[in-house]
């Protein structure tokens, strides 16, 4: 399937969801969602789907992007709007008789929505969650070939970066050189700003780097990925610098145990909440369950943080095929340190797929070298 079949096909399932919640027409504005929907990667405009699936889309866009529009979004009818957008978002839906107009409730603000309101009082406007999301949360073949390249990509820059890591090297130079070598390979720009945690600052959940120099002993928590296409990939790996302590190796071990029990559980039919629980019990039976304060996953795609799924104490989500979904229990002790291991799944019919390779055993690097 090609990308305009792609779009067709998203198209197509956002026109059914349209009829399923009972009204006219949907207004998409947040990015991804657009972006997901007419393949228009610009930063501004706003989609319109209508519930009859022989109603053309229609994008609308200011000056800028006009052109860009035109080549991206195909299969859309593209529209360039004047100073305000809601007169053209007017035009289009009275043209095609909509009366009850959906709206992201999750991402257009009491203001524009008290606007609107304002501006065309016509329409009825209905708030709704999640929807669009709920489409991209199963990926297709041809988002999963996007998300193997950025993981590729990751994978190839954490065998890189063992060869770097050394002590006397700082946290930010560790983040810069992770930055290099993804985006020489293949990478359009970095899926989130990287994470290093060296020795105490490794207790840090999301650690920002440095001017602190890795010493030996220390264990490093490395979080990074890239994007490719608009997709993105997420690993988190723990490195250790020689000498490796007993408690160390004991944490690391822990979280590793953890990691695995976690990517195990994942498999259709299971709640978020569930599998959470039980890669989060590894850790409590050992009596750190303080220590691992944030859920276990959430999804990926083209956010790095995506709404669905979600792997937590309080998800009630139902995992089904063609999700994608990190994995990465923690163990944080302030003031020593602390150990992550993550790995991006996507959930099959028989259970789970890895696409991260990079290896899990504990890598050590030279204390010595410098």
């Amino acid at each position: 399937m090609d990308q305009a079949q792609e779009i067709r096909a998203r198209v197509e399932a956002m026109a059914r969801k349209v009829s399923e919640m009972q009204v006219d027409a949907m207004v998409v504005a947040a990015y991804e969602n657009r972006r997901y929907l007419t393949g228009f990667t610009g930063s501004a405009g706003v989609a319109i789907v209508s519930r009859d699936p022989g109603e053309q889309p229609v994008l609308l866009v200011d000056s800028r992007y006009t052109e860009q529009a035109r080549a991206q979004a195909v299969g859309w009818e593209v529209i360039q709007h004047g100073d305000y957008v809601w007169e053209a978002m007017r035009d289009v839906l009275q043209r095609i008789g909509a009366r009850k107009v959906a709206f992201e409730a999750d991402h257009v603000t009491v203001r524009q929505a008290s606007r609107w309101q304002q501006e065309m009082g016509q329409f009825e406007w209905v708030p709704v969650e999640q929807q669009v999301e709920a489409l991209r949360a199963v990926k297709s073949p041809w988002e999963l070939e996007r998300m193997r390249r950025a993981v590729a990509i990751t994978d190839e820059a954490f065998s890189y970066i063992l060869t770097v890591i050394r002590p006397g090297i700082t946290e930010k130079e560790v983040a810069w050189r992770l930055e290099v070598f993804m985006r020489e390979h293949g990478a359009e720009r970095l899926a989130f700003d990287t994470i290093v945690g060296s020795g105490p600052n490794g207790a840090l959940p999301h650690a920002y780097p440095t001017d602190r120099a890795i010493q030996p002993g220390d264990l490093v928590v490395l979080d990074f990925g890239c994007v490719t296409d608009g997709y993105h990939s997420d690993m988190t790996r723990t490195v250790a610098v020689a000498p490796v302590s007993a408690r160390a190796r004991e944490i690391y071990d822990l979280v590793r145990r953890s990691q695995e029990t976690g990517v195990q559980a994942v498999r259709p039919g299971r709640t978020g909440q569930e599998v959470d629980a039980l890669a989060r019990a590894v850790i409590e039976e050992a009596g750190l369950g303080p220590y691992f304060g944030h859920g276990l996953g959430h999804g990926v795609g083209l956010e790095i943080h995506e709404p669905i799924p979600r792997l937590s104490r309080v998800s009630d989500g139902v995992l089904v095929p063609g999700m994608v979904t990190s994995v990465e229990p923690g163990v944080y002790l302030p003031g020593w340190g602390g150990v992550r291991i993550e790995d991006l799944v996507v959930v099959t019919e028989g259970g789970c797929e890895v696409l991260t390779s990079s290896p899990k055993d504990l890598q050590v690097v030279d204390g010595n070298s410098g």
